[in-house]
């Protein structure tokens, strides 16, 4: 979501459209520009209209436009927002800062660090993975989260630091030992590219050469700049951040990008070669489902828990809920009838002891249903459009604070069957064009410690597409300078049609053996989730391949 900051004008500043045109892959591409002035915010006006609906006090109608410096002022109509003027164009100091926890809720601190920082005016440009690290110094304490997040803003390094240790001490921080336990961590660790030497703040940190903890997120998002050359450790030379990060590396305890899918749920992390594939449990509550023709769809509650109490018994750790076939050529629900399908369900289940330690995910693309569907337990959104589909979505769940999952699909349920043409190939573009959707989630404020992505297996894919997928997906895992790289992956296979027309079954409940074999590819190929109909013979199959393609500590 694009920050609103209101104008000095009663109005709010934000950027200047470009105009959406079809791209060849039939998905809107707001990269290809018409254009960056006023005329582009017209044509554009009613996504601008949409979004003051979410702002304060103000209603959803823009009276007027007025150009300034890349931005347009819309001017808000309502005598109800009396907001000091405050922008956040242009901010003139870009600076990174270190994020760690290891008291409580640590995705929570961290998340309510950045939301804080916002508030304050601060801009968060971008943000590494979280690392779970063991504590260093102080070893009488628990693991820590650490990441690092990079941030625009006008202050200067004190005015800066002042404003951190404010948000600490609001978020409980103490200093009771000397590097021990804390609730949040937030230190500065560049400021341009500038060194700093105050007496209360020395930039760049002067420890930060020691802790892997610190420089491995830093290069994350900030490998290729140049440290100053007054900084000790460069001596007079320019030395990128990356060429500091393989002498501090701990081969023996090796840090994991950690993926949170619910707090109910340990972490996962996908680069840890002794993980359990998670199983996913499909629940469509649709009457029209291509796999199962609408065995689960009923408003009985005590059957909606009878059904979801045996998947769990089975083994599932996520139930994914779906009120809208994707199938193609499926018929297309309102949000309002979606809602009336998987609002009940997850009511339901999530009331069940038997529940509390599963996730919940909502499959929609609709972000009025993800909404809902979260504020009634949910704990993951599973967009089969990526956010393609819902301008809202990304934004929506940026501000949910839940986990999304970003599916590879072109055009819609009703187009994408003819839209499987891949110039370079069908691996090369689905990284390309699910790059792109995760750079756009992480342009709306989604962190990367909330992203999981789907190759969209049977979406706009043809049978030898879909086989090319499994057999290479470890290609896709491999893409480590891509916006993908360190990402988990969900595959989804089961039933589907591809499956059905290799083996001659034409019953899609009777591909069982067929799905078998495809969710083992999967998990070869380093699948974090499976998603799967059949789940008690799946959680075996999942076990088997987990024992043969995951490096088990003691049985190597």
């Amino acid at each position: 979501m694009q920050s609103f900051a209101p104008s000095a004008t009663r109005g709010y500043l934000v950027p200047v459209p470009r105009p959406s045109v079809p791209s060849s892959n039939g998905v809107l591409d707001p990269g290809q520009s018409q254009g960056n002035d006023v005329a582009s915010f017209t044509a554009n006006k009613s996504l601008y209209e949409s979004s003051l609906r979410n702002l304060p006090g103000c209603q959803a109608r823009a009276s007027s436009t007025t150009r300034t410096a890349n931005m347009a002022i819309i001017h808000c109509q309502s005598d109800r927002h009396k907001s000091e003027p405050h922008t956040y164009d242009r901010p003139r100091h870009k600076a990174a800062i270190a994020l760690g926890s290891n008291v409580g809720d640590r995705i929570n601190h961290i998340e309510q660090a950045l939301s804080e920082m916002k508030k304050r005016g601060l801009q968060v440009l971008q943000t590494s993975p979280l690392y779970e690290t063991e504590p260093m110094y102080y070893q009488d304490q628990g693991a820590f989260l650490n990441g690092v997040c990079q941030v625009g803003t006008n202050l200067g390094p004190i005015e800066l630091l002042d404003v951190l240790q404010e948000i600490e001490i609001g978020l409980g921080r103490r200093r009771d030992i000397p590097k021990g336990p804390r609730t949040l961590d937030l230190d500065i660790l560049l400021f341009d590219n500038e060194h700093v030497s105050h007496e209360r703040l020395e930039v760049p940190h002067k420890l930060m050469m020691e802790r892997e903890f610190v420089l491995r997120p830093l290069t994350d998002i900030l490998g290729v700049e140049t440290l100053p050359p007054s900084y000790p450790p460069c001596a007079g030379a320019e030395h990128s951040i990356r060429e500091f990060l393989d002498p501090v590396v701990d081969t023996r305890n090796p840090m994991r990008a950690v993926t949170v899918l619910s707090n109910r749920m340990p972490l996962l992390k996908t680069a840890d070669p002794t993980r359990e594939t998670k199983v996913m449990a499909i629940l469509n509550v649709t009457p029209d489902s291509f796999s199962d023709g609408g065995a689960d769809f009923t408003t009985d509650r005590e059957a909606i828990q009878r059904r979801a109490r045996d998947l769990i018994q089975a083994g599932a750790t996520i139930l994914d809920i779906g009120g809208q076939s994707t199938r193609p050529r499926a018929e297309l629900l309102t949000s309002s009838e979606e809602l009336g399908r998987v609002l009940p369900v997850v009511e339901a289940i999530r009331t069940m002891p038997e529940a509390r330690h599963i996730a919940i995910s909502v499959d929609t693309f609709y972000s009025q249903v993800a909404k809902a569907a979260v504020a009634a337990g949910a704990d993951i959104i599973n967009d089969v459009s990526a956010g393609n589909l819902d301008p809202d979505m990304l934004s929506t769940a940026a501000n949910l604070r839940k986990t999304i999952v970003l599916m590879h699909m072109r055009g819609t349920p009703h187009t994408m069957t003819k839209l499987t043409n891949y110039p370079k190939g069908v691996v090369r573009g689905v990284v390309d064009e699910l790059s792109e959707r995760v750079r756009a989630a992480e342009a709306a404020g989604i962190p990367r410690w909330r992203i999981v992505l789907d190759p969209g297996i049977g979406f706009a894919k043809t049978q030898a597409q879909n086989l090319e997928l499994l057999a290479k997906q470890g290609e896709l895992r491999a893409t480590k300078h891509s916006a993908l790289a360190g990402l988990p992956w969900l595959v989804g296979t089961s039933r589907k049609g591809f499956i059905g027309k290799i083996t001659d079954v034409e019953e899609p409940k009777d591909r069982k053996w067929g799905t078998a074999a495809a969710v083992t590819a999967s998990i070869a190929g380093g699948a974090d989730i499976v998603r799967v109909h059949d789940v008690a013979e799946m959680v075996q199959v999942a076990k088997m391949a987990d024992a043969i393609y995951r490096r088990k500590l003691g049985c190597v």
